[in-house]
C-alpha cells in the first residue's frame, strides 16, 4: 500500500505565507511526478504546481511568482511554499504523486486534502 499524508493547511490573512507538506510512504519503488491541486467550493479541481523527479517545475498562471514547489526525494516528500496569499487561494489542497510500487505497478495517488483559508 501507498499513502500520501498532507500537513500544513490553516487559516491565514491575505498577504501571509503558508507551507504545505506531503509525505509518501508504504510500498514505494519509485516516485515520478509530484504535485499539488486545489478545489474551491463549486469549482473543478485544478493543478497548482507540479515537479518532476528531476526537479522540473510547472505552475498555474494564477500562482506564478507567489508559490514554490520543491521536493526531497530522500524523504519522499513534496512541499508547496505559498506566499502573498489571496482570498482566491482559498481551497482544499490535494497532494498528487505518480508512483510505481514494489510490485512494479504504476498509478496515481492522492492525499486526503488539507484546507487553506485566506481571510481577514
Amino acid at each position: 500500500q501507498v499513502q500520501l499524508v498532507e500537513s500544513g493547511g490553516g487559516l491565514v490573512q491575505p498577504g501571509w505565507s503558508l507551507r504545505l507538506s506531503c509525505a509518501a510512504s508504504g510500498s514505494i519503488f519509485s516516485i515520478y511526478d509530484m504535485g499539488w491541486y486545489r478545489q474551491a467550493p463549486g469549482k473543478r479541481r485544478e493543478l497548482v504546481a507540479a515537479i518532476s523527479s528531476g526537479g522540473t517545475t510547472n505552475y498555474a498562471d494564477s500562482v506564478k511568482g507567489r508559490f514554490t514547489i520543491s521536493r526531497d526525494n530522500a524523504k519522499n516528500t513534496v512541499y508547496l511554499q505559498m506566499s502573498s496569499l489571496k482570498p482566491e487561494d482559498t481551497a482544499a489542497y490535494y497532494c498528487h504523486a505518480d508512483i510505481q510500487n514494489t510490485g512494479f505497478i504504476r498509478g496515481d495517488y492522492w492525499g486526503q486534502g488539507t484546507q487553506v483559508t485566506v481571510s481577514s
